[in-house]
């Protein structure tokens, strides 16, 4: 009896888990032709938040040793090692660091500018498609409130034709048009969330690599202090 009564219940709750999710679908799909390109939008801001942070992530692994055997090997003299070690490391600060290598014996300001140019690629590189995110987070509101008005003004049409509309009516008939201004709203915050967290990696990764530009240019003024 008493299993019979945990089934019961189990299959009370899932029903009622069911009933929940096809009320918010159900409560989706009534928000109008433009809950469509609202769900693009939504689906774009996720496509781009995972390839961009990707792309960063894989842009900030780099050994902390890194510019300590760099270092080393240019102090020794040894460039041949510090250069295969720079070309064997995929990352942005190694990228940049091997082109100051390639540029060893000539003018410290050339040497300043090649890696600068390489930098700026690289951040060139990160940044790529983060702008999508920006956008999608400005246009998707303004997506959400060009839809609550379109369905507001149908709405008042419609009830120019009723003598005598309950307020109940009307409030439940412009709940339901505010449905695109909050999903709308929702998309935007969680794009301009996202975009945000990228940005804050990609300053960090930029400020790793003009921290190692400064210090193998130390590194070279080195021998002739």
């Amino acid at each position: 009896m008493f299993d019979i009564l945990l089934q019961t219940d189990s299959l009370s709750t899932a029903a009622a888990s069911a009933g929940k999710v096809e009320s918010v679908w159900g409560l989706l799909s009534k928000g109008g032709p433009l809950m469509i390109p609202l769900g693009i939008l939504f689906a774009l801001a996720v496509y781009f938040f995972i390839e961009r942070l990707m792309v960063v992530r894989k842009a900030s692994k780099l050994d902390d040793n890194f510019m300590s055997i760099i270092r080393d090997h240019i102090s020794n003299g040894n460039i041949a090692a510090a250069r295969s070690l720079t070309k064997n490391t995929n990352n942005p600060v190694a990228r940049m660091i091997d082109k100051g290598i390639q540029r060893i014996g000539k003018p410290i300001d050339a040497i300043e500018r090649s890696m600068e140019i390489v930098g700026k690629l690289e951040m060139y590189k990160m940044e790529k498609n983060l702008s999508m995110l920006s956008v999608i987070a400005r246009i998707a509101p303004l997506f959400g409130f060009v839809g609550t008005i379109v369905g507001l003004v149908i709405l008042l049409k419609e009830f120019a034709t009723i003598s005598n509309p309950s307020i109940s009516q009307i409030a439940d008939a412009m709940y339901i048009k505010l449905i695109t201004s909050a999903t709308g709203l929702i998309i935007g915050m969680l794009a301009y969330l996202g975009y945000s967290y990228l940005d804050t990696q990609i300053n960090r990764t930029a400020n790793r690599m003009e921290a190692a530009s400064s210090e193998f240019i130390d590194v070279l003024q080195e021998p002739t202090k």
